[in-house]
């Protein structure tokens, strides 16, 4: 059965000055304002960009993308309403958890084109915007959210379809490489596995291998 996706909300912002929740100052990017448009490059959305560039963003990591259904899950955990693009993501969508998508799928989302390189590392920021500990619940369960790299160029809107373009052969669900990278580092045939990806993004390529490099020295 296929999963009909949805685009939930379409989301940019420029780094800014923030008061985080334990009342301290933060330059962060993490906070984007829906919109109905935006041109998407190479790059990422236009107008969208990051403060830390050694962490985030890159051609590898141009779009950021959550699936709308942890939402609710993390509302009824934490007695809350998370506010539309709570975890910093471009693209808010439906029919895409990090259980359906593998590393390497190729999207068509109007008129773009997006392929998804590798599952998002949660950082602090996350929880010192938000107020809640949601960062170490998202690396429990993998609900991490992905990365993507742009294909083709183009404008976005928030009401476009989004299809599957091609499935990558070797299906590497973002869930299983989550589970290797964050609980499982040892496990040698799995991390083998993730590294047979051709379209896997250079920055983990090179934290997966250098995790079969410790696993095999230490087996």
């Amino acid at each position: 059965m296929t999963t009909h996706m949805q685009m939930r909300t379409l989301a940019i912002g420029t780094p800014q000055k923030i008061d985080t929740a334990k009342g301290k100052e933060l330059i962060t990017g993490i906070c984007k304002q829906t919109m109905e448009e935006a041109f998407l490059s190479f790059d990422g959305f236009h107008q969208d960009d990051v403060a830390d560039k050694k962490h985030h963003g890159g051609p590898d990591r141009a779009v950021c993308m959550y699936p709308h259904e942890h939402y609710a899950q993390w509302n009824d955990e934490f007695e809350c309403t998370l506010p539309p693009a709570a975890f910093g993501e471009n693209i808010t969508a439906s029919g895409m958890t990090e259980a359906e998508v593998c590393i390497g799928d190729i999207y068509t989302i109007g008129k773009t084109v997006i392929q998804v390189t590798q599952g998002r590392i949660p950082c602090s920021t996350i929880d010192q915007r938000l107020g809640y500990p949601v960062m170490k619940n998202m690396i429990k369960t993998g609900f991490t959210g992905y990365l993507c790299r742009v294909l083709v160029e183009g404008m976005v809107r928030s009401d476009d379809q989004i299809a599957v373009h091609t499935k990558d052969p070797l299906g590497v669900t973002v869930l299983e490489a989550n589970t290797i990278y964050f609980h499982n580092p040892k496990n040698i045939e799995g991390i083998r596995r993730v590294l047979a990806i051709e379209a896997l993004a250079d920055d983990w390529r090179k934290k997966f291998e250098k995790r079969l490099e410790i696993a095999l020295t230490t087996s």
